[in-house]
């Protein structure tokens, strides 16, 4: 599809935001409503076009449709994440599809939002999406020890030598959430409050779940980040220095 395409240059005040559905007619209505109300935003039909863009474009979030012709969202959220990319993704699902709401969360994505929807709740979503990207407060600025990975608030990555694991947006906050409270249980409901997620069990779960699997050696037998029946979820991690 032809569109203008901002330079890096046009991204420096502004949010910029990848609108990738495969209805090209609510791609320019989604589009020209964020543009609208203060981002610039680019719009993609398929996934294979929305790879394309990112070869050539940064951008701040992406809102992915789940149901598209050839890779579907889910899988293209997936393949983003397999790929190392830690671009926050909104992903629209249909109204009532629960498993569709999971699947985009197991998929990688960091918040989702039912069809049909209010424009400005999309809106409201994405700044929320984008707050929460935002570097930490002072008050988590250290580095941590958890096992034999090494973790910087500062950096959405988890590090072991030479290895490197990158978080996503939703996975690093959960873990700045938990290194708060090192070594104490903390509720599903306040890491939800924490993070800006939906507080129902299963979200925070599959993000738990994710997380641990960049953590833990043996993620079904963990040793870091532990569950406690009844109460919530306890991370040992400990301050070490620079």
């Amino acid at each position: 599809m032809t569109q203008s395409a901002p330079t890096r240059q046009d991204f420096t005040h502004k949010s910029h935001i990848l609108v990738i559905d495969d209805d090209a007619r609510i791609c320019k209505l989604v589009s020209r409503y964020l543009q609208e109300n203060g981002f610039i935003a680019l719009s993609a039909n398929s996934a294979e076009e929305a790879f394309e863009i990112l070869k050539r474009f940064s951008f701040d979030a992406l809102v992915v449709d789940v149901m598209m012709p050839g890779q579907s969202g889910l899988e293209f959220t997936a393949e983003l994440r397999s790929r190392g990319e830690t671009i926050p993704v909104l992903i629209l699902t249909a109204l009532g599809e629960s498993s569709d709401r999971i699947g985009g969360l197991e998929s990688g994505a960091d918040d989702y939002l039912p069809k049909p929807f209010e424009p400005r709740e999309l809106v409201l979503r994405l700044k929320a999406i984008l707050r929460r990207t935002q570097k930490p407060s002072e008050s988590v600025k250290s580095i941590y020890k958890i096992g034999n990975w090494r973790f910087d608030p500062e950096h959405d990555e988890l590090i072991d030598g030479q290895k490197v694991s990158r978080l996503t947006a939703v996975e690093g906050n959960l873990l700045r959430a938990l290194l708060r409270k090192a070594g104490q249980v903390v509720s599903r409901e306040e890491l939800a409050t924490d993070c800006g997620l939906e507080s129902a069990e299963r979200t925070i779960d599959v993000q738990v779940t994710r997380l641990r699997r960049k953590i833990e050696t043996d993620p079904k037998t963990p040793r870091w980040l532990q569950t406690v029946r009844g109460k919530g979820y306890l991370l040992r991690a400990e301050k070490v220095k620079p």
